[in-house]
């Protein structure tokens, strides 16, 4: 959080599996076309929160098979768990706060004594959380009988089911609820509440999120009962919280419109990229343009036109340079003559690039040094390079758009192909 020296334009607080990534959607489309609006209109002046049910592990492996962005704070193990940046830096202060009323050892010997109780695996077992499996006939009976158990063994616990199967015990204190509140009430001491707050959710988890004063919600189009039956009870009438219509990241989007909490047109979304109108130089916006352009010159979605190359050659400098991640250093308009080769490499495969963490810094009255992560999907393969990007107004107009004058990329985590020549840009 230390990114913002004020108050965040917005803060979004997601869900991830069917509410962020929707797992019947192959192409992954609604959760790129987020991915787009974010990073051109709110990464560098607002907070992107993730908040899941997985533990640490599954987290990370979601991260591996889906074009996810990094998000700035992470809340995992149904509100146990808060970690903050790049490198998950654990909030200690939210761990201390936990260990009230809780032994995890009392709560271990208590549910052993149910054999419809069906641990989960080891990866879901967290300090402040114990998971379980259990059919949904059989869940509301042990519910209460087991928080009668714990309490009378001194305990404070709160039992949690959802997805129509799984069954968590947690502190009381804890919850994707209550870890909201806590970073609400951590930004608000610090002078930085974010100026709007979105929750969004699919299940009955998530319902925490919607009861928390002064935060927008969204139940998407796909939620599950245990939410909607939740909501009819305790939130029907509340204007704050809406049922999408669109399911997973598309219903993020149309929450975003809905409220007004800012621009919910995706750049995925546009046509023609060209036909863009800014009132003034948003070089996020620009990098995110020039990469859907790149993806779709390859997947073969606009036509093979010089006018399109003549543009690409207008908008970098003829004396700029670039250097390949492989250390390889060419100018740009070299580039952008081995580009127009690649028409159509893609075409009919499954291909995706987009970009994130995009943060531009303004080093000059004209100029602006933008750094992001460029990741590539193609087939099974995904890729990701740091690039940083130098990007110039002199003697432009805000309809020209800003002129690249040198890009820098290194692979990630050694990302390197054997296959180089494919790497473009």
């Amino acid at each position: 959080m230390d990114r913002l020296t004020s108050a965040a334009r917005l803060m979004i607080v997601s869900d991830l599996d069917h509410t962020m990534v929707d797992h019947h959607d192959s192409e992954n489309l609604s959760l790129l076309r987020f991915n787009a609006l974010w990073e051109a209109n709110y990464r560098d002046n607002s907070l992107l929160v993730f908040s899941t049910g997985r533990s640490p592990t599954l987290y990370k492996e979601l991260r591996k098979e889906k074009p996810m962005l990094t998000p700035d704070i992470t809340i995992m193990s149904v509100g146990t768990e808060i970690t903050y940046g790049n490198t998950m830096v654990p909030d200690d202060g939210w761990e201390t706060f936990l260990n009230n009323k809780w032994d995890r050892k009392i709560v271990t010997e208590e549910t052993s004594k149910f054999p419809e109780l069906s641990l989960q695996s080891e990866t879901e077992q967290r300090p402040h959380k114990v998971s379980f499996y259990v059919q949904k006939e059989k869940a509301q009976d042990i519910m209460k009988t087991l928080s009668k158990r714990l309490e009378e063994r001194g305990l404070d616990v709160k039992i949690i089911y959802s997805g129509g199967m799984d069954l968590d015990i947690l502190p009381q204190g804890a919850g994707k609820g209550q870890a909201l509140a806590y970073l609400l009430k951590k930004l608000k001491s610090e002078g930085k509440l974010p100026s709007n707050t979105l929750a969004c959710g699919d299940s009955g988890n998530d319902a925490e999120l919607f009861s928390i004063p002064d935060v927008y919600g969204v139940m998407v189009a796909n939620a599950q009962e245990e939410l909607l039956q939740w909501h009819a009870a305790n939130a029907k009438n509340n204007p704050k919280v809406i049922h999408a219509s669109e399911r997973c990241a598309a219903g993020i989007i149309q929450a975003i419109g809905h409220f007004k909490l800012g621009p919910s047109t995706s750049p995925r979304d546009v046509t023609d990229l060209s036909d863009c109108k800014m009132d003034n130089f948003v070089p996020a916006y620009e990098v995110v343009k020039f990469y859907l352009f790149f993806e779709k010159w390859r997947r073969g979605e606009i036509e093979h036109s010089e006018h399109y190359l003549s543009n690409l050659k207008a908008v970098c400098r003829p004396s700029g340079t670039f250097v390949h991640p492989s250390g390889v250093e060419k100018s740009l308009q070299e580039c952008v003559t081995s580009f127009g080769t690649c028409h159509a490499d893609k075409q009919g495969k499954q291909y995706r690039v987009w970009v994130d963490q995009v943060l531009p810094s303004q080093v000059g009255s004209d100029s602006w040094l933008v750094s992001f992560k460029k990741w590539e999907l193609s087939g099974e393969d995904m890729r990701c390079c740091i690039t940083t990007v130098l990007l110039s107004s002199k003697n432009k107009t805000v309809a020209d758009g800003l002129t690249w004058t040198h890009v820098h990329q290194t692979w990630l985590h050694g990302d390197a192909s054997s296959d180089s020549a494919t790497w473009f840009f």
